[in-house]
């Protein structure tokens, strides 16, 4: 299961310094269609990026394989959180970590370098294997878009795996939450803040009493909840006719989602029946959950090649989303697997060599041990 640890590495370091971010992920596409196409792979970018406004598409991949074998994706996403450009890599003791002035992207160059050095490895062992179907999605980073707007129809995959979780190599997510997107739109009434405050509806007042009656934070083991953005006001004599606030509610379980979802429509409702303002509020399903069972195949895969490699799998569920949700929703049963990396979206963040060998491992590992079940 031998994977080329100094070239590993060599590319982790080259790609985390090409500049990517949501919307913007040109230069990482342009290089990652160059790779694929290099390792024989028949490439191709999707209309992804017209769609959501960007600059690149889904890059896509296939490499054909013995037609009775089980097809298998594997996929990460291109773009980062910020800061994220400007990255300087530096490696001490065994681990990569930015200068400390941006992140390090890790998440999900760490993803996209497993799947690139495990297919390497598998051509140059003449390793036995399936159609392989490789996705590097866009937009991932604050909501998903490339994933929503893949064509799934020209996939072929039995199972997915999506390289894009921290805990260690060998952690396997198999329950992700549904999200739903709370917005609403608080309109109140202006007047002059010193002269005349009785004439006025204080729509920030409202919102502020709507936020403190909400349940946030972590509701139960499998839901939890957030108000993470307020806009309001032009200046401080005036009462403030409109606000703005966007939250959002997740759970493993579509009942407790829902319910959470009520509850804080019903607080904004309720907010603004007291103060005599008016809410415009909209919920947006996110993206839906998914739950894997111990005997599914993608399940089932995933534990038996981490053990072919020494690993001992971990299976738990998540309280983020990622593609894998959406992909889920279209027929292809699909886990997220664990990086190793740490203090992801930090200026902490750092990912161990060791774990990286590993999650390129655990890529050759799948896919051999697929000819076997």
């Amino acid at each position: 299961m031998t994977v080329n640890e100094s070239r590993l590495v060599a590319e982790f370091l080259e790609l985390v310094q090409i500049d990517s971010a949501p919307k913007d992920e040109r230069l990482m596409a342009d290089a990652l269609l160059r790779k694929l196409a290099s390792l024989g792979l028949e490439t191709y970018e999707d209309d992804a990026g017209k769609r959501i406004g960007g600059n690149a598409g889904n890059v896509c991949a296939v490499l054909e394989g013995d037609p009775d074998l089980p097809t298998l994706l594997f996929a990460a996403h291109m773009d980062r959180v910020s800061p994220g450009r400007g990255i300087k890599p530096i490696v001490e003791e065994g681990t990569i970590r930015s200068d400390g002035t941006t992140i390090l992207a890790a998440d999900d160059v760490a993803g996209i370098c497993a799947i690139l050095e495990g297919i390497r490895a598998v051509r140059e062992q003449g390793l036995h294997h399936g159609r392989i179907e490789v996705v590097f999605t866009v937009a991932e980073e604050g909501g998903l878009f490339g994933a929503k707007n893949l064509d799934t129809s020209k996939l072929k995959a039995k199972a997915g795996y999506f390289l894009d979780s921290t805990g260690p190599v060998g952690t396997v997510i198999v329950q992700a939450p549904a999200q739903k997107s709370i917005k609403a739109r608080i309109r109140g009434k202006s007047a002059h803040a010193g002269v005349a405050p009785e004439e006025g509806i204080n729509a920030i007042a409202a919102a502020a009493k709507a936020i403190t009656n909400m349940k946030l934070g972590r509701i139960d083991p499998e839901t939890t909840a957030n108000i993470g953005v307020i806009r309001g006001g032009t200046a401080t004599n005036i009462v403030p006719d409109l606000v703005e606030i966007e939250g959002e509610a997740r759970s493993r379980n579509e009942q407790s989602l829902a319910a959470q979802a009520a509850h804080m429509v019903e607080a904004i409702n309720a907010a603004c029946a007291e103060f005599g303002a008016q809410a415009e509020i909209e919920v947006i399903d996110s993206y839906s959950a998914y739950h894997m069972k111990p005997e599914d195949y993608v399940v089932q895969l995933a534990v038996r090649a981490a053990q072919e490699i020494g690993l001992e799998p971990v299976q738990q569920g998540t309280g983020g989303g990622s593609d894998a949700n959406i992909i889920n929703s279209r027929g292809i049963p699909s886990v997220v697997l664990g990086l190793g990396y740490q203090n992801i979206h930090s200026t902490a963040e750092s990912i161990p060599i060791a774990q990286l060998v590993k999650a390129a491992e655990l890529v050759v590992s799948l896919i051999r041990t697929s000819t076997a079940m």
